[in-house]
């Protein structure tokens, strides 16, 4: 755990300020098979600076019961001055999933990777209440329809040491349909599309936020820096640059026998 802490710590308010938000589409659908009818708890694993609970308060509100579990001190201490409503805990999910409670959701937001995801998913279906849903979302660059961010990676593989931008490239839906095998569950998949414009000193800011560009400095000192300010300098228009996204959510959602079909 403490390896993982490190990627994190110190980059939190830069994480929080230029990290792209998800798109309402991911979290409608979420809310679609939430029960309508009571105050529910909600856990977020891996919940950074509570990115994603910002965008379930936007549909769902405060009232309800929000966990967010988080390894880096730093992201904790960022989220609670924002989010002051969510109960914050301090360690792993792997930690912290067997003991609290019977969630209605529990939702692992960029960060799925990083945890021991087998362990997790078993804690996961062994917690979630009846119709309980297990979400996991992402976003992620789209390199293969954008030109700057396909040389913007480019320049990470050469530079970040070990970086790939496959590092996410596991089969989610495959690793839920194991863990979920003997309940009657629901799979849902979504995809968005999506492009964001931001300022090219905006990007230079969110990439300084990235743990890849942190081992690149540490490696390379400003050097990565510079080339980046030349490739923001060459793909941008006006001072801005279009970022196309694809953001994904990968869902379960427990039911009963008689509960496959969508209400």
């Amino acid at each position: 755990m403490t390896q993982q802490k490190e990627k994190f710590d110190g980059l939190a308010k830069g994480y929080d300020l230029y990290r792209p938000r998800y798109p309402e589409a991911l979290f409608r659908e979420i809310y679609h098979w939430l029960p309508k009818d009571r105050l529910l708890s909600i856990i977020d694993i891996g919940a950074g600076t509570g990115i994603a609970i910002e965008g379930l308060t936007n549909l769902l509100g405060q009232q309800h019961h929000y966990t967010a579990i988080d390894i880096s001190q730093d992201m904790i201490e960022v989220g609670k001055q924002k989010l002051p409503w969510v109960n914050w805990l301090h360690g792993s999910a792997e930690q912290h999933l067997s003991s609290v409670g019977s969630p209605d959701l529990i939702i692992a937001a960029q960060s799925f990777q990083w945890m021991d995801r087998a362990t997790v998913l078993n804690l996961a279906r062994n917690s979630l209440t009846d119709k309980g849903v297990m979400a996991i979302l992402q976003n992620n660059r789209d390199y293969r329809h954008n030109e700057f961010i396909n040389e913007y990676e480019n320049l990470l593989e050469e530079l970040s040491p070990n970086y790939s931008r496959h590092y996410r490239d596991f089969d989610y839906v495959q690793e839920l349909n194991v863990a979920f095998q003997h309940e009657y569950a629901l799979h849902i998949t979504l995809n968005i599309h999506w492009n964001m414009m931001i300022p090219g000193e905006a990007f230079i800011g969110m990439s300084r936020s990235s743990t890849q560009v942190q081992r690149a400095l540490t490696a390379h000192g400003e050097q990565f820096i510079e080339r980046l300010k030349n490739l923001v300098e060459k793909y941008q228009s006006d001072d801005k640059l279009t970022i196309l996204y694809e953001s994904q959510l990968f869902m379960v959602v427990k039911q009963n026998k008689h509960g496959a079909e969508k209400e």
